[in-house]
């Protein structure tokens, strides 16, 4: 009988051990699932903003000389972000109404616009939008850098 309780005894714990070193991972998955759920749902609402640019294959070649049968009206950009109209410096507020005053001159042209890399996104973008507001609907960008020349 002594022998027998003494067997028990180890049969017991040997189970109790074996108890011990399971590990319950049902709350962890739980807290994974979870997580992943939120991360989808959160990750579905985020929009990024583009702004959709016409940008020539060849950007590293000079626009074409102005003549009579060319309508387009070109604007430069340095780095410095000063604008240029027919080679003279203009101010950013008064490049609405030259591009409406070249336009009426010479309409169904586009604007081309030729920013130095380093200038600022800001400045292409008021420039788009002063001509869209001169009903000049067809504005394209020409990137260039002065170490290329």
């Amino acid at each position: 009988m002594i022998g027998d309780v003494t067997v028990s005894r180890r049969k017991r714990k040997h189970q109790d051990d074996g108890d011990k070193a399971e590990i319950d991972l049902t709350p962890m998955l739980d807290v994974v699932f979870i997580m992943l759920i939120f991360f989808i749902v959160t990750a579905s609402f985020v929009k990024e903003r583009t702004l959709n640019v016409n940008v020539p294959e060849n950007a590293d070649a000079p626009p074409p000389p102005p003549t009579n049968e060319n309508k387009t009206i070109l604007v430069m950009v340095d780095a410095q972000n000063e604008v240029f109209i027919d080679g003279r410096r203009v101010d950013i507020r008064s490049v609405r109404s030259l591009i409406a005053q070249k336009n009426a001159a010479n309409p169904g042209g586009g604007v081309v616009v030729r920013a130095h890399e380093e200038s600022s996104t800001e400045t292409y973008v008021k420039i788009a939008d002063a001509s869209r507001d001169a009903n000049v609907m067809d504005v394209s960008l020409v990137p260039f850098n002065d170490k290329a020349r």
